[in-house]
């Protein structure tokens, strides 16, 4: 098969550091680790820039679309699957390379020390801010009980905010240990921006059962604007028939059956991909610069319709469908550009590419920290080294946009130490303690 070998990397089982089981002689797309990277340094921005919109008027134009960067993440992960784990079987279809039990716990050994490792941080940072109190909003919002209301309509914000009793408390809990809570259409809970990675944990839980036949479509073109029709027919019809408040925005945003789209559009993709590898596809000009023209014209589109156009109406659209081709067109762009970097820069870009989820799940505390230390260091922070803290807390200035680079940096690298420190060892303990001996067996005897 015809592949482009100045943008892959034939890796072993051993050096798949990237939490999808590469094995041998499955390429890997070294761009695309620089794509899941970039995707998750922008979730970052997306979720934090915002603080500083009084200063930076422009932070906003910025922070405007993130959710391209979650939807895109959600394609990219179906692709990298599709490519990694389908093989060829008879009469032109696909079969899933290893038992279907083998993958799930794969997939789940990879999300779950993400998700609980992210949890337990935001808790207890959450406690401690709440116990120090640094700055006002300490004393009530910053609480592990602390929900806002999903809406985008006119409903004021004070209507939005809610405390969770002990019910709704002990149901967040069970929703988050068992990777459900996306499902919730009302709020976030606890570690908000962790939604996607319940997300993906059903759409894996999908991908054995639903990969082979999507990936074996006759017409994977036209397969795909079926898929981003489909995408947008419940966004139409919340646009329409309901008033743009509870729980039509929760169910848009991150119900994993609305979102699912995404994740079968990049199952499908990598069928187009490979086809048109196989058939001696060159990434001309012409098809780079169009690409690109596709990406940039509708990334200007939504950036001026959530500028200056009806709000709640072109988010629901934007966000659920409407920029799915600029999304497509992003990945398949990375994925034939030629780029043969040095082996120095290949191991650089796994890293901080399998650092990708971990900045999804980890951003949120690791802001909070960074800010209430960025406070404590601008205000008078002589107090604290003569032991007065209350009046060292109290004099905490806000933070400000001079010293984000630096939240970005310490971000990056967190991010990368708790993947290759933490979660690929969790990993490797859950595989090893939960695959059955015959199934590994069998795993080991495909590998030969």
């Amino acid at each position: 098969m015809a592949t482009n070998a100045h943008n892959q990397e034939t890796v072993s089982q051993a050096g798949a550091s990237n939490g999808h089981g590469v094995s041998v002689g499955k390429p890997r797309f070294v761009s695309l680790e620089w794509l899941r990277f970039l995707l998750g340094l922008y979730i970052v921005i997306f979720h934090t820039l915002h603080h500083y919109k009084d200063s930076v008027p422009w932070a906003e134009y910025v922070s405007n679309i993130g959710f391209f960067s979650t939807s895109t993440f959600f394609i990219l992960s179906g692709f990298l699957l599709a490519h990694v784990y389908l093989d060829p079987a008879p009469n032109h279809s696909f079969r899933l390379r290893e038992s279907k039990l083998s993958f799930l716990i794969k997939r789940f050994a990879n999300l779950y020390p993400i998700h609980i490792g992210a949890i337990i941080i935001t808790i207890a940072v959450i406690l401690i801010l709440q116990a120090l109190t640094i700055f006002p909003e300490d004393v009530h919002t910053t609480s592990i009980r602390y929900v806002i209301i999903d809406s985008n309509n006119d409903t004021p914000a004070e209507q939005l905010r809610m405390w969770m009793n002990n019910t709704q408390l002990a149901w967040a809990t069970f929703t988050n240990l068992t990777l459900t809570h996306a499902w919730n259409p009302y709020y976030l809970t606890f570690n908000a921006p962790s939604w996607s990675i319940s997300a993906l944990f059903f759409f894996y839980l999908l991908f054995p059962f639903i990969a082979p036949a999507l990936r074996s479509v006759k017409a994977p073109l036209l397969t795909l604007i079926a898929i981003n029709v489909c995408y947008l027919i419940p966004v139409v019809l919340i646009v329409l028939f309901t008033q743009h408040g509870a729980p039509e925005t929760g169910i848009l945003h991150r119900n994993p059956i609305v979102r699912l789209p995404e994740f079968m559009a990049g199952i499908v993709l990598c069928g187009v991909y490979h086809r048109w590898a196989v058939a001696g596809g060159k990434p001309t000009a012409k098809l780079v610069l169009s690409l690109i023209a596709l990406v940039v014209a509708e990334l200007a589109m939504a950036e001026y319709l959530m500028s200056f156009g009806f709000h709640g109406v072109w988010y629901y659209l934007l966000h659920d469908g409407l920029l799915m081709p600029a999304e497509l067109a992003l990945l398949f762009l990375c994925a034939i550009v030629p780029y043969d970097p040095s082996p120095k820069w290949r191991k650089i870009a796994a890293y901080l590419g399998g650092a990708s989820l971990p900045m999804f799940a980890l951003h949120v505390p690791l802001y909070l920290i960074f800010s209430r230390i960025e406070g404590v260091l601008s205000g008078q922070p002589e107090l604290c080294m003569a032991g007065e803290w209350r009046a060292c807390f109290d004099a905490a200035q806000q933070p400000t946009i001079y010293f984000y680079p630096l939240f970005l940096l310490l971000t990056v690298l967190f991010c990368v130490l708790f993947q290759q420190q933490f979660v690929v060892r969790v990993r490797r303990f859950l595989i090893a303690h939960l695959t059955p001996a015959s199934v590994a067996a069998n795993n080991k005897a495909a590998a030969k």
